[in-house]
């Protein structure tokens, strides 16, 4: 048959790949993860040289104590809880979870924030991981009283504030 004689491709051989083929996949697949890594390395470094500014959140004596607000800070898609922890103690998280991004709430107990996801809890003191998968503890707003007003001015993540 003339077919065969053009397209001498056997099947048998064609189930098996060469070492050079399996080598040449390995290096495009390492070097399409490395581009995507140098991406979002990048992206988060011009993402910190944005300024992130102040943002008026409250009045004073607006929450009652152990009373929550929810607030977009610093972008219109990053909620936040504000939390009245005393008289005059105001504390406030990202609402995601650093496990996989859930919404924390808090407890009825009003004695920590829960991730109803993987049962994740986390300190309304500090942010602190108090229990379950969570790698981190959430990310704390940086709270700044002016007047009579609580203003967010800032993300702390772990050490690095902006």
């Amino acid at each position: 048959m003339l077919w065969r004689e053009e397209f001498s491709i056997h099947t048998a051989e064609e189930r098996y790949v060469t070492r050079r083929q399996f080598g040449k996949f390995l290096v495009l697949t390492s070097l399409g993860m490395l581009a995507g890594n140098l991406w979002i390395l990048a992206r988060s470094i011009w993402r910190r040289k944005d300024a992130v500014g102040s943002q008026r959140i409250a009045r004073v004596g607006e929450m009652p104590v152990g009373g929550v607000k929810l607030f977009r800070y610093p972008g219109a898609n990053d909620s936040c809880l504000l939390l009245r922890t005393g008289e005059d103690a105001y504390a406030a998280y990202s609402q995601k979870c650093t496990h996989l991004s859930c919404a924390v709430y808090p407890a009825r107990d009003g004695k920590r924030l829960e991730c109803p996801c993987h049962e994740g809890y986390f300190s309304i003191e500090d942010g602190r991981v108090l229990q379950g998968p969570p790698p981190r503890p959430l990310p704390r707003i940086v709270l700044e009283r002016r007047d009579e007003d609580v203003w967010a001015v800032g993300v702390d993540a772990g050490g690095r504030e902006s």
